[in-house]
């Protein structure tokens, strides 16, 4: 079945990013564990989908996006210094780790934490993949016709179009 608006599709991935001057493997989906998910939903890379697009059951994929179809150029501006009054209570956070975040609009996000200063916590709120090319390997398992359930949710459920619980 080709892939279309409105239909679910399962796919495995191997997703490789520039390290150091050699392409390493970053992340993958397998047949076992597949990413499952409501094609043209807004789910997705717009650019992820667009190659996506002519392929169908059984295709194999490869390709490449830039850093600017993929999650952005690398912006120096987005970092944020927070208070460490934020933090009254519980530990400061260590750097490296990652801090679930909300914006005055109720926008859920993350920041990964850079440095910890004398009076406040310094966050980067770049996605972790901004900035870096990403390559695309892989194989399309699945693709089947949403169920209404799944199109008035806006997202795909289990391989049998049922809630995952």
């Amino acid at each position: 079945m080709k892939i279309e608006p409105q239909h679910v599709v399962s796919l495995t991935y191997d997703l490789y990013v520039d390290q150091n001057g050699t392409e390493g493997l970053v992340e993958s989906a397998t047949q076992e564990q597949p990413l499952t998910f409501l094609y043209g939903a807004g789910q997705m890379l717009p650019k992820f989908e667009e190659h996506l697009s002519t392929l169908s059951t059984g295709d194999n994929y490869e390709f490449r996006l830039t850093a600017a179809d993929a999650y952005g150029e690398y912006d120096e501006e987005a970092v944020a210094n927070l208070p460490k009054e934020m933090f009254a209570g519980t530990d400061l956070p260590e750097i490296g780790s990652t801090l679930p975040l909300q914006d005055q609009e109720g926008h859920h996000f993350q920041g990964q934490v850079v440095s910890v200063a004398e009076d406040s916590v310094i966050v980067d709120l770049n996605h972790p993949m901004a900035g870096q090319a990403l390559h695309f390997k892989g194989t399309i398992l699945n693709v089947r016709p949403a169920n209404p359930e799944e199109l008035s949710h806006g997202h795909a459920h289990g391989a049998d179009g049922h809630h995952a619980h």
